[in-house]
């Protein structure tokens, strides 16, 4: 089991204040985690094929292609401001 100054440790590290209480559960919380992944260790993954996912979806993509646009005045009636020949809008922070 975690102690009490390995779970101040990893809070501080973490940079979030913990009381008591919270340090009582999260000791208990936390070892129960690496038990668990303890276990997991101890799972013999040899003959295991390495995956990034398990479903075999591959991404499906087309070319990227111009194309013309037909509602181009219609879009350009959307923008609020015109400044030097440029549409503006408002800054994206």
């Amino acid at each position: 089991m975690l102690s009490k100054d390995e779970v101040r440790h990893i809070a501080g590290l973490a940079r979030i204040g913990v009381d008591e209480a919270e340090i009582e559960k999260f000791s208990a919380d936390l070892s129960s985690i690496l038990g668990w992944v303890e276990q997991l260790e101890r799972i013999d993954i040899s003959n295991v094929e390495p995956t990034a996912h398990i479903s075999g979806i591959e991404n499906v993509t087309r070319e990227d292609e111009a194309r013309d646009f037909f509602d181009k005045d219609k879009i350009v009636k959307l923008f609020p401001e015109r400044k030097d020949n440029y549409n503006k809008v408002k800054s994206v922070l």
